[in-house]
């Protein structure tokens, strides 16, 4: 028989209140649902294009007239500023110091994004009206003259193995860059067929756009570091900023009957021409970065940023660009987004398994390895 009194036994949880074990449990229960929830890889259809469909649908069936458009053009007009005060708030000024010292790749993808990608777009005049009515060739310039993505070339150059900090300043100059050239690439090639492009049009980029972009970059130093703490739940605010643009500018089309113009013939055309200018552009920025002499990684780099163009960007230029015609400036952008998405998911894959194959193919046996230890010679 064992002596002395028995170990205290910890008091349990009251009733009806789960104790610190039950509670961890319940939330580990409740990750792993959420985690369950999160989108099936083997839909090769982005969600948030999804969402922009549904709100395209929600505006062809309900759309915002008389005081409802007023409320929701001005609530555009805020969510358009906000979206572009947080990517200056988010664009880190040294890490953009520091890409310059890559100054060649950077160029290359400008180049790509603001010369070849709008040479392309003026060559496709060619297809009106054969192919494309004009407001669709003209939102398909418009298409051309946008600035490059940045989560998604980030994304899809760090999966093929690629220079993810490249891409990471590529993404930033372009889009920082394209506040101020898409405009006046804009108000040059399209004149006044786009939507009445003028001092006024210009003065309201400065205002909507690259005014809160500063103040985002000076406010840096203080709200820096809560952007990025918070950096999920503002995402939310800017694909939610977006669908309101979005709904906006198709309420507006809706009203005005422009959807009238657009036969499921002249879009299967459209789809058909925006196949080909990704897959020129795919093209020529992979063997062009090879004919520069770029390393495979910064060509992953090139490709990838050079080859896109930026939704998140490119709508809320539209909206103030093009007022009330943004909703068929802004449809070949969208079916393009979702094109480049599922073509580049596919190349980043393969390029993937291309550099582990380089990898192994270079590496030396391990049999050859211990051999050449055990017979070197020594030194001296």
């Amino acid at each position: 028989m064992t002596g002395g009194p028995p170990s205290p036994v910890p008091p349990g949880p009251r009733l009806g209140r789960p104790g610190p074990a039950d509670a961890t449990s319940q939330r580990t229960s409740t990750w792993s649902t959420v985690k369950r929830l999160h989108w099936p890889s083997w839909i090769p259809v982005d969600p948030y294009i999804l969402l922009l469909l549904g709100t395209v649908g929600l505006a062809a069936l309900i759309p915002a007239r008389g005081t409802a458009a007023d409320v929701t053009s001005a609530a555009s007009t805020a969510a358009i500023a906000f979206l572009f005060f947080l990517y200056g708030a988010r664009l880190s000024t040294r890490e953009a110091v520091d890409g310059l010292r890559h100054w060649r790749l950077h160029l290359t993808v400008l180049a790509c994004t603001f010369a070849v990608f709008p040479a392309l777009g003026l060559a496709a005049r060619g297809l009106v009206p054969v192919i494309l009515t004009d407001p669709l060739y003209q939102g398909l310039l418009f298409l051309t003259l946008v600035p490059s993505t940045i989560q998604s070339s980030i994304a899809f150059t760090s999966i093929a193995r690629g220079n993810v900090p490249a891409a990471i300043c590529a993404g930033s100059f372009s889009s920082l860059t394209g506040i101020v050239l898409t405009p006046l690439l804009a108000a040059s090639l399209l004149g006044n067929s786009g939507g009445g492009f003028s001092a006024d049009s210009l003065v309201k980029i400065v205002l909507q756009l690259l005014v809160p972009f500063l103040a985002g970059q000076l406010l840096r130093r203080w709200i820096g570091g809560f952007v990025t703490r918070h950096k999920k739940v503002l995402g939310l605010v800017d694909r939610g900023s977006i669908l309101l643009v979005v709904y906006t500018a198709f309420s507006a089309g809706m009203v005005q009957g422009i959807w009238q113009q657009v036969s499921p013939l002249r879009l299967a055309g459209l789809l058909g021409v925006e196949a080909v200018l990704l897959a020129v552009m795919l093209t020529l920025t992979w063997y062009g970065g090879k004919a520069l002499g770029f390393s495979r990684e910064d060509r992953i780099a090139i490709q990838f940023a050079g080859s896109k163009k930026s939704l998140a960007a490119g709508l809320p230029m539209a909206s103030v660009l093009f007022g009330a015609h943004a909703s068929l400036a802004v449809l070949p952008l969208m079916l393009f987004h979702q094109m480049q998405l599922m073509v580049c998911a596919v190349i980043a894959k393969r390029r993937s398994r291309d550099s582990r194959a380089q990898e192994v193919t270079a590496a030396p046996p391990a049999a050859a390895s211990r051999t050449a230890v055990g017979t070197g010679t020594r030194s001296g």
